[in-house]
């Protein structure tokens, strides 16, 4: 699978200028969401080929990252008459950056399309490495294909718009890809302060985080080895995720992986023998940024079953990325339900 091109700067219009001057299309469709479309939209329609082009508009938010939400992008592709020559433009968080480059990926086969991630998240996670998809049954990212855009342009200026918690959110998928890389990843991260940041000089901290999951996906872009490293707090966070909208209080993705990612240290430390110390120390910084889990013990049946049903299982039990030390990732490992109950207690109640 071909690496998607991701470039980073300031602001995201001359990128975008400079990527759209390289293509000839029939037709070009900008998705987004509500929240898009109001405050990031206005700023790419100022360029002069953008202004005839057709939007789609889809309702924010994970719980329409659906079937239904789905088709009706397919259908407006196909009563405007888009073809395989058309280019897409996905103008979002993850939720638009999956489902659109889901829709563009199997639309008549397959149409181009450019990612532009407006949240930190879909930076770091959702709009880079191929992976496009919908929630089905109740499950994250059921269905789906691996379809790399053509590009992934990165404007920094979008996230002066995000809040401290969305901010946060994000801040999870890059923490963890620090876990998995190195300790000097690592301790840089916990010693940033997002509130005060100058979202001009993050340039760099960013292009060094992605970067770790650019070199992973090359390696193993079907996700048969090494790439699984990427899904470590997955597993739980995951669960976590789905149970939030199940019982009506939704949490955002990055603080479900956050609380996920202290219960994988956790197994890491019961069974890889990985320092408690650091086990601490991202238990206490999840509690100061992250607060206290919205679920209960009573819950951990369902998440068990949730975890059951992970599309990252392989038949020979519950599949989790494990860590022996911080960099030292250890794929296709396993934990018995007494185990996993445990670290959920640990999560819970320190």
């Amino acid at each position: 699978m071909r690496q998607s091109k991701i470039i980073i700067a300031d602001t995201i219009v001359p990128l975008l200028e400079q990527e759209l001057a390289t293509f000839q299309s029939e037709a070009i469709f900008i998705i987004s969401d509500e929240n898009t479309e109001r405050f990031c939209l206005p700023i790419i329609l100022t360029i002069e080929k953008l202004r005839k082009s057709r939007l789609i508009t889809i309702s924010a938010g994970d719980e329409h990252k659906n079937i239904d939400t789905l088709t009706y992008i397919w259908n407006e592709l196909s009563t405007h008459g888009a073809t395989r020559h058309s280019l897409v433009i996905n103008l979002g968080g993850g939720m638009v950056t999956d489902i659109g480059g889901f829709a563009a990926a199997t639309f008549k086969r397959g149409c181009r399309f450019i990612n532009i991630p407006t949240t930190l998240l879909s930076i770091v996670d959702a709009a880079t490495g191929g992976k496009t998809g919908i929630n089905f049954n109740g499950l994250k990212n059921e269905i789906g294909v691996f379809a790399p855009a053509q590009a992934v342009l990165v404007g920094t200026q979008f996230l002066a718009t995000l809040d401290n918690k969305n901010l946060y959110s994000g801040f999870a998928e890059m923490i963890k890809h620090a876990l998995i890389s190195s300790k000097k990843e690592y301790a840089t991260l916990l010693a940033l302060s997002l509130e005060k940041q100058e979202w001009s000089k993050f340039c760099p901290i960013l292009e060094a985080n992605i970067a770790i999951k650019q070199r992973i996906v090359a390696e193993d872009p079907k996700e048969t080895g090494i790439r699984k490293s990427l899904n470590f707090g997955h597993t739980i966070g995951h669960a976590i995720e789905t149970l939030s909208h199940q019982t009506k209080q939704p949490v955002l993705h990055g603080y479900a992986i956050m609380w996920g990612m202290v219960c994988e240290l956790y197994l890491s430390h019961i069974k890889m023998n990985f320092p408690s110390s650091t086990v601490t120390e991202l238990l206490s910084y999840c509690k100061e940024y992250y607060g206290q889990p919205t679920f209960l013990c009573e819950h951990y049946e369902t998440l068990y079953e949730l975890m059951l049903h992970d599309k990252k299982n392989d038949g020979s039990g519950i599949n989790f990325t494990l860590l022996s030390e911080i960099g030292q990732v250890h794929i296709n490992q396993t934990a018995t339900k007494n185990e996993i109950f445990e670290a959920l207690d640990f999560l819970r109640e320190n």
